[in-house]
Formats: structure tokens, C-alpha cells, sequence
């Protein structure tokens, strides 16, 4: 059975060759919530409308992978969020989400090197979009909030891709940009937390858990378990 070793303090590392650099790569999918950011979205929208308990007991069963449907997972969690004011995404945005350290660098080295970079993300594109903008990311895949006068809803709307970006969604969203871009498989970086992470993961020839859930963390060729998010650059020579 394969097991990681520390590298480092904080720092672990499983199936890697001796040397690695990013120009080995060419393509970088990052999850969003607790991965770029330092919060779970939803769950803070949520606190601030009084309903943070319920939602984030579910978050916490959706991400250790006991409930195994993250799509009816998320489904719930959105329903709790029904009447509430739409402009609580941009009152967790301002006042809540901060980036988790090291993301900056990371993105920078990463597009110095000439890395395709996504944003593959179980969470909503309000956030997805405004991360986007503010690294130049590439493309995103995520969730959209109906919103009906001013709003929220409690439902989800369908996107011409499909209905929910789940774990499976994630992997096939970087499938689909590597056959466009004619990028192998072994060619690509995923980086996530929790257990919808894990189709992406298996499918990239490097996977990077950050602060990751057990099962997550056993399964990644690098566990990043404290620091930043660029202790990557630790293992992967930019």
C-alpha cells in the first residue's frame, strides 16, 4: 500500500519522481472553497442568514465523502438558503472570503510557466467569476443561484454544460480542455480538498491536497497539511 512521507514539516509526498518542474506541465485545475479561498461560500452565506448550522453539518458529510451524492448534497444546502437577499453573496465576498496564503504566487508561477489554469468548483459562479477576473484564470466551471427579484430561490439553474458541477463534472470539465487543447492527461495538475475533488485527482497525473480531508490527503501525491498554498513550489521546481 502506497503511504505519504514527509517531506517537510507540514509537507508530504507519495509516487513522485526524484525532480519534477512545472514546465512539465501544462494544465493547473484548482477547486475554490478551501483551496483558493479560505472559507466554504456557502456555508458562510448561510450564517448570515441565520441557517449556518444546518448547512454546514451537510458541507462537512459532503466533503469526508459521507454523503456520497454531492449533487443532492448541494441541493439541500441551496434549499435552506430560500428567501434569502442575493446580495448576501456580495456581503460574504466583501466581508468574509480572503484568499488562503500562498495562492498568489502560486497562480503567477504557474502562468509564468505557460500553464492553462481553471477554476473547477462545487461552489457558485459569482465567487468562481470574480477570482477569475482578479488572476486572469482561464475558464471556470461552477454553480448558478436563481435568483428572482432580488431573491434567492433555494434552487439551482441549469447551464448549458449541464445541471450541477460535481466531482465527476470537474473531471470532465479538464477533460474537455485538454482535448481542446491537445494536452495528455500527465500533463495535468489538480489541486483540491474534499472527496468531490477526487475524480479530478485521479484522473491529473499530480494530484495536491491542501489542508484536505483524510481521505483526500492519503490519495494525493502531495499533502500540503500547513503554509501556504505554494509549498508546491517546494516539490515542483517552477
Amino acid at each position: 500500500m502506497n503511504s505519504l512521507k514527509e517531506h517537510s514539516p507540514g509537507l508530504w509526498t507519495q509516487n513522485l519522481p526524484s525532480t519534477l518542474a512545472l514546465s512539465d506541465y501544462k494544465l493547473i485545475a484548482f477547486d475554490m472553497d478551501s483551496t483558493l479561498i479560505n472559507i466554504e461560500c456557502i456555508d458562510e452565506m448561510a450564517g448570515m442568514v441565520g441557517r449556518q448550522r444546518e448547512v454546514s453539518a451537510i458541507t462537512e458529510a459532503a466533503m469526508r465523502g459521507e454523503i456520497t451524492d454531492y449533487k443532492d448534497s448541494l441541493r439541500q444546502r441551496v434549499a435552506l438558503l430560500k428567501g434569502a437577499p442575493a446580495n448576501v453573496m456580495q456581503q460574504v465576498f466583501e466581508q468574509k472570503l480572503q484568499l488562503n496564503p500562498g495562492v498568489k504566487s502560486l497562480i503567477a508561477a504557474c502562468q509564468k510557466a505557460g500553464l492553462y489554469t481553471l477554476i473547477v468548483s462545487g461552489g457558485f459562479d459569482y465567487f468562481t467569476d470574480r477570482l477569475q477576473a482578479m488572476f486572469g484564470i482561464e475558464a471556470t466551471r461552477s454553480n448558478k443561484l436563481e435568483i428572482v427579484d432580488g431573491v434567492l430561490t433555494g434552487r439551482l439553474l441549469d447551464q448549458d454544460w449541464g445541471d450541477i458541477c460535481d466531482g465527476e463534472e470537474k473531471k470532465r470539465m479538464i477533460q474537455l480542455t485538454c482535448s481542446q487543447k491537445q494536452i495528455h492527461a500527465s500533463q495535468c495538475i489538480a489541486v483540491g480538498d474534499g472527496s468531490n475533488d477526487l475524480p479530478m485527482m485521479a484522473w491529473c497525473g499530480l494530484s495536491v491536497a491542501y489542508q484536505a480531508k483524510p481521505k483526500v490527503r492519503l490519495q494525493a501525491n502531495i499533502a500540503i497539511d500547513s503554509g501556504g498554498l505554494d509549498r508546491m513550489l517546494e516539490i515542483i521546481r517552477p
